[in-house]
């Protein structure tokens, strides 16, 4: 069964950092030597460790002249028509670039606290005070950036108030107008009440005691002479009782 797959990061891990990189190193170094062996090929192979220790492999006798044959077909074909001398301050400040940038980022894993196993006590005190400056530099200005928000957050608590006090008023002088409008509608518009009439009273039927039924001749002649006389007197006949 085969080895997964490793994943190309950085080990974080000191211990086990340096143990694959001596593997990885020796194994780099049988490798550039097999192929300048197998393929007659001019090989060389320059490694520099966390630490700064070089380990380098040439094919050749000397390693100053593959180097200076790398300068000639690199540099000398990039650059035309440059003299030999302009190469080699061109290819020094390169190495001078690099060597700093090294340097940068060994101290910026020291400031993480990696890599503190080749420091010495100078070197940790150094470290340590640098450490507590930056603290002390963080400390201030995260107590600053505190203050200017509570600043902001105060003026804004006034701008607030400020609005809801001028929303308030607003409010009662709305309501001062409509009050006023109510009492001068009113004056306008005088309400009257106006009692109901009551109803006059009915006389209840008289009862006549001597209303007889039946017919009566006599009385009947006589009614006849009534009617007459009302209707001279221009009433309308009708049923006496």
């Amino acid at each position: 069964m085969g080895r997964g797959r490793v994943e190309l990061k950085r080990i974080e891990n000191k211990i086990n950092r340096q143990v694959t990189f001596a593997k990885r190193r020796n194994g780099l170094l049988k490798k550039a030597y097999e192929l300048s062996v197998l393929c007659d090929a001019e090989v060389a192979l320059i490694i520099f460790s966390n630490s700064g220790k070089l380990f380098e492999f040439c094919s050749s006798s000397n390693m100053a002249t593959t180097i200076e044959k790398y300068q000639r077909f690199s540099y000398g074909a990039l650059e035309g028509g440059q003299s030999e001398k302009e190469t080699q301050n061109n290819y020094q400040e390169y190495l001078k670039l690099k060597t700093r940038v090294d340097v940068l980022q060994r101290s910026q894993r020291n400031l993480l606290g990696e890599d503190l196993g080749n420091l010495g006590t100078m070197e940790l005190d150094q470290l340590e005070n640098q450490l507590d400056s930056s603290l002390k530099q963080i400390r201030s200005r995260k107590g600053q950036f505190v203050l200017d928000e509570l600043s902001e957050l105060q003026r804004k608590e006034e701008l607030l108030l400020e609005t809801n006090n001028a929303l308030k008023r607003k409010l009662e002088e709305t309501s001062a107008a409509i009050r006023l409008s109510w009492k001068v509608g009113e004056q306008r518009v005088p309400y009257s009440f106006q009692p109901v009439q009551p109803y006059d009273p009915v006389e209840p039927l008289q009862y006549n005691s001597t209303f007889q039924f039946g017919y009566n001749p006599a009385e009947t002649d006589q009614a006849t002479v009534t009617s007459s006389t009302q209707n001279v007197n221009g009433f309308i006949p009708g049923w006496m009782l």
